[in-house]
């Protein structure tokens, strides 16, 4: 099966007072993978940043190379600044997404998951896999020892690291309540989990944090989730905003990708953007700025079929 969604993703920032001076990076850039392929990728900055060619034009795929920079997992960040007075911020992004259906995490199959943790623990010599890196602490996705608890409910002596993974989805759907403005964008895994309530963000760094406990490989994946689903299907949680799921290592299947804050594995309704250790790798814009007061944050997303 296949899905082909449009994306448009709108972020405007309306600022108390004037500012002076400012530099940001955004990781918009969307990225092809094996289950998806981008074409018509378009970005508009208004106001237009320093030595952007001309004013009021649209930047396509071929004029944003030229700013964009790859990071060590293969995001695309895009850099620019102002050094003129404004009062506005307004970054769009649109593309069109071609999906196809991805194998779901088969729970019967692989090795069990002391066995992938071995696997991932360091020895002198043994080379150096991609995977790595994604079972070491990072900011927003320490483990500690009460994540470390939480994930060995899920991961029970034996259990294979699919059946692990999909059973600490579940958990983390059924502790967890959803509740938005509960959480900051800074918010740590260790917290959200205190409070038990979060949005899919910490629903996220809770997965992995969780398994990064045990040993375990897991990965922050920033995305978009179809806004209007099929005639009959629930609209699923995190839609018309940006969102976020994991991907859990699994020597036998590969990367599996799993939505806690909506107990599924991710399909054609999941439209990956990057992916990185934690929210800090990838967040969609961030920025340092002189002046500007308060400023009041806009987002829109929203996700088609084509």
């Amino acid at each position: 099966m296949t899905a082909r969604l449009a994306v448009h993703h709108v972020t405007e920032y309306t600022y108390e007072a004037s500012v002076e001076w400012a530099h940001h990076a955004a990781c918009l850039a969307p990225r092809d993978t094996p289950w998806q392929t981008v074409s018509g990728w378009r970005l508009s900055i208004d106001p237009l940043p320093d030595g952007w060619g001309i004013e009021g034009l649209e930047l396509d795929a071929a004029e944003l190379a030229r700013h964009l920079r790859r990071d060590p997992w293969g995001n695309r960040h895009l850099s620019f600044g102002h050094a003129r007075v404004h009062e506005k911020l307004v970054v769009d992004s649109r593309f069109v997404a071609l999906l196809r259906d991805r194998p779901d995490p088969d729970p019967g199959r692989g090795p069990a998951w002391e066995a992938v943790a071995a696997g991932l623990r360091y020895r002198a010599g043994r080379a150096l896999q991609e995977a790595d890196e994604f079972a070491l602490a990072s900011p927003y996705a320490a483990p500690d020892g009460t994540l470390a608890a939480f994930a060995r409910r899920a991961f029970l002596p034996g259990r294979t690291l699919a059946a692990g993974g999909l059973a600490l989805m579940h958990q983390i759907h059924e502790t967890l309540h959803y509740l938005p403005q509960s959480t900051t964008v800074a918010t740590r895994a260790a917290d959200a989990l205190a409070q038990r309530s979060g949005v899919c963000q910490d629903f996220a760094h809770i997965f992995i944090a969780a398994c990064r406990g045990l040993g375990l490989a897991a990965r922050y994946v920033s995305g978009y989730l179809l806004t209007r689903p099929p005639e009959g299907a629930p609209k699923l949680v995190g839609a018309d905003a940006s969102h976020a799921w994991v991907e859990l290592w699994c020597p036998e299947q590969g990367w599996l990708a799993l939505d806690p804050t909506n107990d599924v594995a991710a399909g054609l309704d999941h439209v990956t953007l990057a992916w990185g250790r934690d929210y800090a790798d990838v967040a969609p814009l961030r920025g340092v700025l002189r002046g500007g007061g308060v400023a009041t944050l806009r987002v829109g997303v929203t996700v088609e079929p084509v």
